[in-house]
């Protein structure tokens, strides 16, 4: 068990904080959807003190089927190309976003490993974020074992996201 007040391993605060910040200053909220980091994106997030000011919720849809029934990814894409994919990313960030009825909508889907999963080897991740502009999905061949893979994720989304935002200023 982590200390409290200490991020996840591997984690990255400062561009939690950043991201937080961005959102912050345009008034916007945000909800993030979770599979393969099972709820470290959320838990980056409310380290930095004051995330409830922009941080609306989090799902962690682990199984393929929460992934069309929580946050209203199309059955047939995930039946046909399974949940590992950046159409099902761009899906997530979207569904979270309308079902938590925030601004902007995070997601992580992928393989942490050590397995392989829907045909794609593990270190296989897709992240997305959806604003009020726009979709953008990020594919990813990670480096690691799983924890590593995990935590590069969190980084990973939440880079795309202040790289779409800006800094806050």
């Amino acid at each position: 068990m982590r200390p409290a007040g200490h991020p996840p391993p591997g984690c990255d605060v400062p561009l939690a904080s950043d991201l937080l910040a961005a959102l912050g200053s345009r008034g916007w909220s945000l909800a993030v959807a979770e599979s393969l980091t099972g709820g470290l994106v959320s838990a980056t997030l409310v380290d930095v003190p004051g995330a409830s000011n922009v941080l609306r919720g989090a799902v962690v849809a682990y199984a393929t089927d929460l992934k069309a029934t929580l946050l209203d990814v199309d059955r047939a894409l995930l039946d046909e190309r399974g949940a590992v994919d950046p159409d099902v990313a761009g899906a997530m960030a979207r569904g979270v976003r309308a079902r938590l009825g925030a601004d902007v909508g995070l997601a992580t889907t992928g393989v942490a490993g050590p397995d392989p999963q829907d045909g794609q080897p593990p270190g296989t991740v897709h992240v997305a974020v959806c604003t009020p502009d726009g979709t953008t999905v990020r594919s990813l061949l990670l480096a690691g074992d799983r924890a590593q893979v995990r935590a590069r994720s969190v980084e990973a989304v939440l880079a795309l996201a202040v790289e779409i935002l800006g800094r806050p200023g």
